[in-house]
């Protein structure tokens, strides 16, 4: 009967009184990190020229373009492969 009695008490505890318990000191914790600047967000890159007018698309980045690939000119195709449908 006392193995059960703790188990109860542990569990309410873990259930009901850990989140308030972790709510208070996490938010002592942002609130102190805040203060001393901890959590700064680097200002964004600033982008050169002006911005594009309404209904313009602007592109940062092109890719540089591949070189396509040619296939032999003796090429027939691949090697044929059976296929059987499994049930």
């Amino acid at each position: 009967m006392r193995f059960w009695l703790i188990f109860i008490l542990i569990f309410f505890a873990v259930r009901y009184l850990l989140p308030i318990v972790l709510r208070l000191a996490l938010n002592s914790f942002v609130r102190k990190q805040m203060r001393n600047g901890g959590f700064v967000v680097p200002p964004q890159a600033q982008r050169p020229g002006p911005p594009p007018a309404p209904g313009q698309v602007r592109v940062d980045f092109v890719p540089p373009v591949a070189k396509a690939t040619e296939k032999p000119h003796d090429f027939k195709g691949g090697e044929y492969v059976d296929f059987e449908e499994v049930k």
